[in-house]
Parts: C-alpha cells; structure tokens; sequence
C-alpha cells in the first residue's frame, strides 16, 4: 500500500478534482440541453436526453481500457491520456452541426473522462483499505458534490453572457488546471513491483477473478440500480423543472439545492461510517430510498404533479438517502479485490454503467408530462437492490455458520 506524497487533505482535494471535472462535463449542461438541441437541429426532449445518458455509456465503457493499461504503465500516465481525449472530444462538440455528431462527441468525452474518475478510484483503494477507505472516498464525494451545486447555475451563466459552447471552453479550461495540479504534487501509487503487463487477455483473467469475489458482484449490480434510478433524474429533471413547472430561471438554484443534500448525506457518512459500518448504512440508505419512492407512487398515482415544496421534499429525501449510498456500495465492492485495483474498479465502473444507460434510457421516455414515471423507476430499482442486498447477507450469515462449525470441530 503506497501512501501519496501530498497531505491527506490535498490528495482527498486532488481525488476529489479528477471526479468533478466529470460531474461539470455534466451538470453544466443541463440548461443548455434546449438550446444546444434547437442549434443541432432536434427538439425532442428524448433526444436532447441522450447528451446525458450517452455520456455515461462512454463514462462506462472507457475504464476497459484505462483500469489494465493503469494496472501496467502505473496510475499518472492515464490520467494524462484521459484528459487529452476529453480536450478533443470537447472540440468535436463544440463543432457539432447536428445530433449524431454531437452524440459522438459526448460518447469520447465520457470515455476520456472515465480514466481520472476511474483512476481516483484506484489510487484510493492503493492507499487505502476497508472503513478508512470508505471515509476517504465520503469526502472524496464532498468536494465532488459542491460541482453540481454550482455547475447548472455556472452554465446557464456562461451561456447568458456568450453561448453554450463557451461551457465546453470552459470545462477545457479547468480539465488543463486539474491536470497540471495532479502532475505537480500528486505521486504515483502504484509501485513497480505490482505493476502487471499489459496483455489483452488481462480482460478475459480480471473478469475471471472478479466473478470470484460474490461480495463485489452484487454490490456492482446494486451499484448499477442506483445509479440507473439517479442517471433518470440527472436527464430529465431540465424537463421536469422547466417544461412541466415552467421554471427555467429557477432550475439551476432547484438543482443546486437538492445536490447539497446529497452532499450532506455523503458528508455524515465519512464519521458515521467509522462508527457504524458500509454494511449498516447501506442497508439503512436502500430502505429508506424504496419507502420515500413508495409513499410517493401511493399519494399521486394519477400522474398529477403536486405542489413544487411536496416534489422537492420528496426529491430531497430520496438523495439523502442516495449520499449514503454511492460511496460505500463502489468501497464495498472494491474491498475484496484490492490485488486488482485498476481492472477492477474498470469492470465494476462498466458493469454498473452498462445497467444503468438502458435502466434510464427506458425510464426516462415516459417522463414528458409527469414526474410519476421517475418515482416508479426509483421503487422498482430500490426494491431489486434490497432483494440482491438479502442475497449477500445471506451469504454472508451461511459463510459465518461455515466458519462457526469448523471453530468447533
């Protein structure tokens, strides 16, 4: 286990930067997705989501390559390769002319954006182990949660003042900042020794080993779900609060809002998870995520939207629950296979994405004149992951007789 040169504080701040350059390719774009669909030739709102979601198939996809060649040429010269690609792509973007190349575009960017995010995540687990590396990664996802604070609103300001591919400019801009940051004082944190050679058939040998570890493989799955239910928010709440609420001034502050309680939750979890435990949590976090999406599908069956305070109540207990969830389901997935840190935290980030394009691109069509649609897709995503979450306890209890009998034998 390699410990960074940098202050604790410093690598949490560098970690969390490398995540947030991710969440402002994002979240910055959100109020523009109109305006950068009329410039591009669509109105479908559908298919102004598909700057989102697409992003994501790439944020995904990426770390196949980025986690083996991490694991063989160390954690830094990724990054690097990551942050040049997002540069080009965000050039392809600001070209575009219509949506097929603006979709290319945003499918490049997710998948140079996938080696800082994927590599954090990597050089996390390098240092780190077990509760504390689940703290780590709770105030990782802090600083990571302050970008969608101020994102939408910085977008829609940048766009006011020139136009909405002066957002791309700007994201280029601090990727270059982050980057030079992370060169300066970030060490490497993977030492030569446990550097593997790069072969392709690291894929086909990690994806054997993962499959080993059932702790890692259903907390993934859960991973997926979650993420799934929360990609839907993230493409369609421009729609929810602009077209169905008429709200456009107002959107980027809404959105603003509800990320603190994300951050607050994330924020609580980096003491209480040293008290409590990633297991406790979570299993508080999914029920809880399950009764809020319940209570609302049993109260506005008929699809009518309420009141703004009762959706944004209801919106902001569910990503309560959600800032509990994110950092200890990947911590808890990635304990067990720490001997794989960089092709494991690849697979993990791929299989979860993979559920999660189709989970929110199914969701997200039925969510055009009401917000009902995103709540069933929360309860039904919620529930699977408590049934998976059932599953691991169990293993977990039948591991513990096991061990149990052979104490007493």
């Amino acid at each position: 286990m390699v410990k960074p040169n940098s202050s604790q504080v410093e690598f949490v701040g560098l970690m969390a930067s490398l995540m947030a350059i991710v969440a402002l390719a994002l979240d910055a774009l959100l109020p523009a997705l109109d305006v950068i669909g009329r410039s591009i030739g669509t109105s479908d709102p559908t298919e102004n989501q598909l700057l989102i979601i697409l992003f994501f198939l790439g944020l995904g996809s990426g770390p196949l390559i980025f986690g083996p060649v991490s694991d063989s040429l160390g954690r830094k010269p990724v990054v690097f390769m990551g942050f040049t690609l997002f540069i080009l792509a965000s050039a392809l973007c600001v070209n575009a002319a219509d949506l097929q190349t603006m979709v290319i575009g945003r499918i490049l960017q997710g998948i140079g954006l996938s080696a800082p995010r994927t590599i954090s995540i990597a050089m996390i687990r390098d240092s780190y182990s077990g509760d504390r590396m689940a703290r780590i990664m709770s105030f990782v996802t802090v600083v990571f949660i302050l970008v969608p604070v101020i994102a939408p609103a910085s977008g829609k300001l940048i766009m006011d003042i020139y136009d909405w591919r002066a957002i791309f400019y700007a994201q280029v801009i601090c990727s270059l900042l982050v980057c030079l940051w992370f060169w300066r004082r970030q060490a490497e944190t993977l030492l030569p020794s446990n550097r593997k050679p790069f072969k392709i058939k690291l894929f086909s040998q990690g994806y054997k080993e993962l499959i080993k570890y059932r702790q890692t493989m259903i907390y993934t799955l859960i991973s997926g779900f979650i993420t799934g239910s929360f990609l839907v928010y993230l493409s369609t709440s421009q729609q929810i609060f602009e077209r169905q609420y008429e709200l456009q001034e107002s959107f980027p502050y809404i959105f603003a809002g509800l990320a603190i309680t994300i951050g607050t939750a994330t924020f609580m979890n980096g003491s209480l998870v040293m008290r409590f435990g990633m297991q406790k949590l979570i299993t508080v976090s999914l029920f809880s995520f399950f009764a809020v999406s319940l209570a609302y599908v049993l109260l506005f069956p008929s699809g009518n939207n309420p009141h703004l305070a009762v959706l944004l109540t209801f919106f902001g207990l569910q990503f309560f629950a959600i800032g509990f969830l994110f950092g200890n389901l990947r911590a808890m997935a990635m304990e067990p296979v720490g001997h794989i840190a960089g092709i494991a935290a690849a697979l993990t980030g791929f299989l979860s994405t993979l559920m999660a394009v189709p989970i929110s691109t199914f969701i997200g069509q039925f969510v055009l004149g009401t917000a009902l649609p995103l709540f069933i897709g929360f309860s039904i995503c919620s529930f699977i992951s408590i049934l998976l979450l059932g599953v691991a306890r169990s293993s977990d209890i039948r591991e513990w007789r096991l061990k149990w009998v052979r104490t007493k034998s």
